[in-house]
This record gives C-alpha cells, structure tokens and sequence, in this order.
C-alpha cells in the first residue's frame, strides 16, 4: 500500500490519501480523545503527540497538529498506523451506532424544512461541500436565522485555517446570496471552549 500526502491551505493539517475507500458515506471528525472513541484509529491517531484533530473524507484521513510539533515528528507515526489499519481491514467504527453517530446528517432535506432552507442545505451539499473536501475539510449546515443568515461549521483541514474568512465572505457567501435572495449573510459557528473555573475558586479562598 502507497500512502500519498497532499498539503492544504491549513499549514498544521495534512491530508493522506491511502488508495482505498475511507467513508463510504458522508464525513467524521474527531477533535478530542472522547469523540474519538468511536473510531480504533482515530484513538491510535489522537495519541500520537502534538496530534489536535482527525478528519475522515470519502477517500483520505486529515490530520491535525497543533503549530509547535513538526510534520517531519508526527508522519512517520501517521504513516504506520494508516499502513496497518487500512491492510488489516479492520472496520473504522466500533459498531454500527458509531458509525452513524459519526457521519453528518446536517444537509439532510427534512419535511419541515422551508424551501428556503432546502434550496440552502441543496447547495451546500451539491457546490460546496465537493470543494471544500478537496482541501481535507467540510462544512456542516447549522442553521439559518430570521435575518437571513446561514450558520456553518467548518471542520476537517478547514478548522482553524487563517483562509477559512476569506473562503465563507469571497466563496460560500457569495455563491448562496446569488441564487437565494433570501440570505444576506453567512457566518461560521465557533466551539464551544470550556473556561477552567478551578483559580477562580481557589482565588477565593
């Protein structure tokens, strides 16, 4: 097996290609140990230091490292664990349940969606998700407010990225004002971040 490499516009992501098929449908991200549970490689990949996230697309795994580690500390490891995991055929998943737990069902068409929305979630994923994976990343459809703005979440390579402003305003933005007159805007969903209350508690005391 030929494990190949292609960058992306993120410098601390990678994106590996192994020559056979990763999801058969739809993506998975894991950005910590805990979500990582449900997949045995991505775990393995998750312990690999300086590693921060793991990105399955339809052909490739994109890893993440945080700006300190260097490329030439963590391939090597990387390497090794999608040479073995992708020979043994080992099932990426745990179970099914995790398995669909994982994928993202955001673009979904629902009944109750207005065809606004529908028109929005089409786009997202016939235009711009097809793009965005080129990069090693994806976009997850999060919402559309009563102002007329589309919520996204970007993920994979995409996450983090210094051009993702660029890529929402220039490219995403643009694209869905032209063809749905409905939305004015677009704007990406941050993470939550978890503040660490233990010093003020401490300060206290």
């Amino acid at each position: 097996m030929f494990i190949q490499t292609e960058t992306t516009p993120n410098d601390d992501s990678l994106k590996f290609i192994p020559g056979v098929e990763v999801m058969d449908e739809g993506t998975a991200e894991f950005t910590d140990t805990r979500s990582a549970l449900k997949s045995p490689l991505a775990i393995r990949l998750m312990g690999i230091e300086g590693v921060t996230g793991v990105f399955y697309g339809p052909d490739f795994v994109t890893v993440s490292k945080d700006p300190e580690t260097s490329w030439s500390v963590i391939k090597p490891e990387v390497y090794a664990m999608l040479m073995e995991h992708f020979s043994s055929g080992q099932p990426l998943f745990r179970s099914d349940e995790d398995r669909e737990a994982a994928g993202p069902q955001d673009t979904r068409i629902l009944d109750t969606d207005s065809e606004t929305v529908a028109m929005i979630k089409e786009l997202l994923e016939t235009r711009v998700r097809p793009a965005i994976m080129e990069d090693g990343g994806d976009i997850e459809y999060r919402g559309f407010t009563d102002d007329g703005t589309v919520q996204v979440k970007l993920k994979g390579s995409c996450r983090g990225c210094s051009s993702s402003t660029v890529t929402l305003k220039s490219g995403i933005e643009r694209m869905l004002m032209h063809y749905i007159p409905e939305v004015k805007g677009v704007e990406q969903v941050r993470p939550f971040v978890a503040v660490d209350l233990l010093p003020l508690f401490n300060s206290t005391s």
